[in-house]
Parts: structure tokens; sequence; C-alpha cells
């Protein structure tokens, strides 16, 4: 537990971080079962659900390919029986895609084809919830609570998950295949988010990002999104980004005229962004210099953004 007895992510919620352009990186996924209890790493030191032999081996074969890798459980009471699903996504804006299927045992897991081919391509899409208590109390915490929300209304897409990053937004959660990225979902009405989400919609307001993309578009997209309204999940592509000093400029496209954002790239003060964290360290935050489109003048920033 961090500093005074807080979660991390109660001190995060009284500071206000800013959650925007944080979500994790990943172009690719994969998702596999482990029903049960998970250790501090689901994959290494969760004895009970997979050997962390295999589970080292496993990890390692993601990793060597470039891919992110969670365990996932449903929520509730555990069956007598596990079962074994596995999930891919492809994550590239405009390529997107999730495939899944099942084997019947663990060791299996090294043996699926990473594009996904030896599965199903599905046509619903995947809702984790990060509730990996192990790693840290507050996703046990508000994860169980928000994966219940949506499991709720949505039994057949929702999952929750191991560790995502971002502990301080916690309740985490991760939408595939486009790789929607949330925070303090725990504080909205999640299956919301996930109605919205089937819509071709998004929440702004718990964005943190798009896992695809780096995280100055994200931001990038946060400040368009705010200054022109526009809800839709594939609004906003980025067109180029361009590093400055102290500075980065995003050009996303957008009708009936580009839109460019320079945002002002800048450290936090010392935090604790994990409950078990001890040594305050300093995040990258951006904020908005400019918003313009073709043929206007710069928009000012709201001085609401960098508070």
């Amino acid at each position: 537990m961090s500093r005074a007895g807080q979660g991390c992510s109660d001190q995060s919620l009284a500071r206000n971080d800013p959650m925007y352009g944080t979500a994790s990186a990943g172009t690719s996924w994969l998702l596999l079962e482990l029903a049960g209890g998970w250790g501090r790493s689901a994959f290494l030191d969760s004895p009970a659900c997979i050997d962390p032999q295999l589970g080292l081996a496993v990890v390692r074969r993601a990793e060597a390919a470039g891919m992110r890798i969670a365990a996932i459980r449903k929520h509730g009471r555990r069956k007598a029986t596990p079962r074994w699903r596995w999930f891919i996504a492809q994550c590239a804006v405009g390529g997107e895609v999730l495939h899944g299927g099942e084997v019947t045992d663990p060791r299996e897991y090294l043996d699926i084809a990473l594009d996904g081919s030896d599965g199903t391509a599905a046509t619903d899409p995947l809702v984790a919830v990060c509730a990996h208590g192990r790693h840290d109390m507050c996703c046990a915490v508000r994860g169980r609570s928000a994966a219940s929300a949506i499991s709720a209304a949505y039994p057949e897409l929702a999952w929750e998950c191991s560790h995502l990053g971002g502990d301080r937004f916690a309740a985490t959660m991760l939408v595939l295949p486009t790789g929607l990225c949330y925070g303090r979902v725990d504080q909205a009405d999640a299956a919301e988010l996930v109605s919205r989400y089937l819509d071709g919609r998004l929440d702004n307001r718990y964005l943190r990002g798009r896992t695809s993309l780096p995280h100055a578009v994200q931001a990038a997209q946060h400040f368009a999104r705010e200054e022109f309204g526009d809800d839709r999940i594939a609004a906003f592509p980025p067109l180029s980004v361009e590093p400055g000093d102290g500075t980065i400029r995003v050009v996303l496209d957008a009708d009936p005229a580009p839109v460019e954002v320079v945002l002002n790239e800048e450290l936090s003060e010392p935090l604790l962004s994990q409950c078990h964290a001890t040594v305050p360290g300093r995040v990258r935050l951006y904020t908005l210099a400019s918003l313009t489109t073709a043929g206007t003048h710069p928009s000012p920033p709201d001085p609401s953004a960098a508070e």
C-alpha cells in the first residue's frame, strides 16, 4: 500500500492525474486463459494454474514475437474443470482483427500459431478488466467491481485479466481488437462503455488511448475529440508525428481538413505509480500548446487540461 495507507489509485484521483496518452503499448496481444488465483506474475508465480517453467516458455515465445501477453479468466466462481481458451488480437489501425480458439491442455499454448490462423475470427470484441490483485491491490478492489458490472451485462465478452499497466488508473480496461485502453472504469458506467464501443463510439473522459498508437498521438486525439466533440472510435487517425525541442507536432486526419495538434512534453512531480512502489518517480505528461485546422488560427489551450 502506498503512502499514508492510500492506494495508488486513490492518490491519483486526489492529484487528478491526466489519463490521456498513457495507454500501454501493444500492436498485437496474446491472451491465454488461466483459471484460478494468480501470483505476482500470472505466468511465473501461479503454479495452481500453470507450471512456472511452461509459463516462462509461453511468455518468452510471445515476447520474441513482439506481442503483449496477458492471462485471462472469467469473473465469478471457478468451474471444477478448467478450460484453456486463447485470443490473438492485431490492433494496427485499419487492420484490427481478433482470433480465438481453445486447446485441451496448457502445453498446447506453445503450439498456437501467433498470427491467429489456428483459431476463428471473432465478430464480437473482447473486454478485459485488470483484476490482478497480487500485482496491485487497487486492481483487485476496483477491477473486480468493474468486471462484475460488465460481466452482468455482457457475459460472453467480459474477462478479468492480469496486469495491463497504469495501476494508478485502476480499474483499467482493454477492449480488443481496437486496443482501446480505459482507466477509472469503476467510476464510470462500465457496461455503458462497452455499449458505446459496440456502436463504434468511445468515452473520451475515461479513455487513456489506443495501444497501437504512440503516446503523443493518443494525447493529440484526446484534445481533438475535446475540441470537436467527435466520439467515433475511427475519428482522427494520425497522418504524421514530428518531435521538436520539448514539443511534438501531430497531424490528424479529419473532415473537412486535417487537424494539427502541438503538444508540450513535460514530466510530472515525483509520484508513486503503484501500491507497492516505495521510490517516487516522474512520469511523462502532455499538455496542449495549440490546436489548428487548415485555414484557422491556433486555438488557445484549456488551462484545466494541465491540472
